[in-house]
C-alpha cells in the first residue's frame, strides 16, 4: 500500500483525522465579512484525552502502541502533559479570546477495572471543569473519543453484547459527578470512522488484511488472554458501528436522564465527497455507508450533530482517486482544501433537522502561515452557510495543542500551541492570535 496515500487517508479523515490557490480563501474572507456571526457562537479549540494528557496506561490504545508487531509509529508515553498543565492551556486558550474548550474524558483512567470507578479521576475532570469556569470558557466535553478501556477491548470491544449497558453505566457515573459543569457533551467522536476509511475502494481498502494489523490484533488478544480484542478501528467494522449506534442511544438516554438540559449529540467525520469521470453512484454509495447511519441515529437521539471535516475526496466509479497533480498538500501528506467545511456543513444540513457544531477542523503544517489561511477560509466558509439561514453553532480548531497523532505520532503539527516535548514548554502561534482576534470579533474583519 501506498504510504502516502495511506497518511492522506487516515490522517485527512480521521482525526485524531484542504487544493485551492490562496484566492479561493480570501475570496471566503470577503464573503465573510458581510456581518457578524450570532451572539452565543461558539469559538474554541480542541485535544482529546489520550492525545494530549499522557501516560493514560489502562488503555486499549496504550497496549496497541507499545506491543510488537504494532501499527503505531511511536508509543503516546507522556503525552504532552496535559493532564498536569491543563489549567495553563484553558487559561492560554481564554487569553486568545476563545470561548470554548472541546476535551475528552478518558474511560479507561474513570473506569480502569470493570465495574471500579476512580474517584480522584472524576475529580480531575471536574478540576478541569472548574478551570473552564474560573477562565470562563465553555466546556465541550466528549465521553468517549476513540480510546476505551483494555478491559472492554479484551472482552470484544463494541462488537460483543451487553457493550452499550457497560458504556451506559460509565456515562451515568460521568453525567452525575461532573455534568453540573458540562455545557455541550458528545457520546462519541467520529463513530462513523472505519466505515468512512473502508466502505468504497481506497488506500485502506485492505487495512484489515495487513499482516502487521492482524499480528497486532492477535498479540493484543494474546496478552489480554480472552481472544476477543477489538477496540476503535481494530475489529470487525459491521459489528463495531452495529455496537456504536446501540451505544450512542444508550449512552445519550443515560446522560439525559441525569441532565435533562444538557445538549447532547455525537461527531462525525465527513469529507467533501465530489464526484469525478462518473463518480456519482459511487460517491452516493459511500454516503450512504458512512453518514447515513449516523444521520438516522441523531434524528432518533441527539440535540445537535458536530461536523469535522479538513479536506475533500474525490471519488470516480472506481472507488477513491488521488488529489490533482497540480494540488496543495499538508504536511500530513492531505490536499489543502479548506473550501470543504463549507461544502460539508451545507450537505449535513440537508439530512438533519438538529443544529450544526463544527467540532473539529484544521491542517497540519509547519508554515503557519499556511494554517492562517486555511482558518480564514475555512471560518468564511461557515459565515456563507449562516448567512444562508443554516444553524451553525461552533468553530472549534483542531486542534489546541501539537500532541500525539495516533499511528503517526508526534510527527503532524495541527496545534495553534507547539509543544516541546522534552520541556513541556508551549509556544503561541500566529495563527492562534488569528483565531483569537476573529473570536473576539465573532466574524472575520474585512
Amino acid at each position: 500500500m501506498d504510504h502516502n496515500a495511506r497518511r492522506r487517508t487516515l490522517l485527512g479523515l480521521g482525526t485524531a483525522l484542504a487544493g485551492a490557490a490562496l484566492l479561493p480563501a480570501a475570496a471566503n474572507a470577503s464573503a465573510a465579512a458581510r456581518g457578524p456571526f450570532p451572539k452565543g457562537f461558539l469559538w474554541g479549540a480542541a485535544i482529546a484525552g489520550h492525545q494530549a494528557e499522557g501516560d493514560n496506561v489502562a488503555s486499549d490504545a496504550w497496549l496497541l502502541e507499545n506491543i510488537q508487531p504494532t501499527e503505531f509509529k511511536e508509543p503516546s508515553g507522556a503525552g504532552v502533559d496535559h493532564y498536569r498543565l491543563y489549567d495553563q492551556d484553558i487559561a492560554t486558550l481564554a487569553s486568545l479570546g476563545l470561548n470554548t474548550f472541546r476535551f475528552s474524558i478518558e474511560w479507561a483512567r474513570v473506569e480502569p477495572v470493570e465495574g471500579m470507578f476512580s474517584v480522584a479521576a472524576l475529580e480531575h475532570y471536574r478540576d478541569v471543569l472548574l478551570s473552564c469556569r474560573r477562565h470562563k470558557v465553555k466546556a465541550m466535553v466528549s465521553f468517549n473519543h476513540f480510546v476505551t478501556p483494555a478491559w472492554f477491548a479484551a472482552r470484544g470491544g463494541w462488537e460483543t453484547e451487553g457493550a452499550e449497558q457497560l458504556y451506559a453505566r460509565y456515562c451515568d457515573k460521568v453525567a452525575r459527578h461532573l455534568g453540573d459543569l458540562i455545557d455541550v457533551a458528545t457520546t462519541f467522536n467520529e463513530p462513523n470512522l472505519p466505515r468512512l476509511l473502508f466502505g468504497i475502494p481506497g488506500p485502506l481498502a485492505g487495512m484489515a488484511d495487513n499482516p502487521r494489523m492482524k499480528g497486532m490484533l492477535a498479540k493484543a488478544s494474546q496478552l489480554a488472554g480472552t481472544g476477543k480484542w477489538s477496540s476503535w478501528i481494530f475489529g470487525d467494522f459491521a459489528k463495531i458501528e452495529a455496537g456504536l449506534l446501540r451505544a450512542h442511544a444508550a449512552g445519550y438516554q443515560a446522560i439525559k436522564a441525569v441532565r435533562p438540559q444538557l445538549p447532547v449529540g455525537f461527531s462525525i467525520a465527513i469529507a467533501d465527497d465530489q464526484a469525478v469521470d462518473g463518480g456519482e453512484a459511487m460517491r452516493d454509495r459511500k454516503r450512504a455507508i458512512a453518514y447515513e447511519p449516523w444521520f438516522r441515529a441523531i434524528a432518533e437521539h441527539g440535540d445537535f450533530i458536530g461536523v469535522q471535516t479538513y479536506t475533500r475526496e474525490l471519488i470516480g466509479p472506481d472507488g477513491v482517486r488521488p488529489p490533482p497533480k497540480d494540488a496543495k498538500f499538508t504536511s500530513a501528506h492531505m490536499e489543502y482544501y479548506p473550501e470543504a467545511l463549507e461544502a460539508t456543513i451545507r450537505y449535513t444540513a440537508q439530512h438533519v433537522t438538529v443544529p450544526i457544531y463544527v467540532t473539529e477542523n484544521g491542517m497540519s503544517t509547519d508554515d503557519d502561515t499556511q494554517r492562517i489561511a486555511y482558518i480564514r477560509s475555512a471560518v468564511g466558509g461557515v459565515a456563507n452557510c449562516l448567512k444562508d439561514g443554516i444553524p451553525v453553532k461552533s468553530y472549534i480548531h483542531w486542534s489546541l495543542l501539537d500532541n500525539f497523532e495516533w499511528i503517526f505520532g508526534y510527527g503532524p503539527h495541527y496545534g495553534l500551541i507547539g509543544v516541546d516535548r522534552t520541556t513541556m514548554k508551549r509556544t503561541v502561534k500566529p495563527s492562534a492570535r488569528v483565531l483569537g482576534k476573529i473570536a473576539q470579533a465573532n466574524g472575520l474583519a474585512a
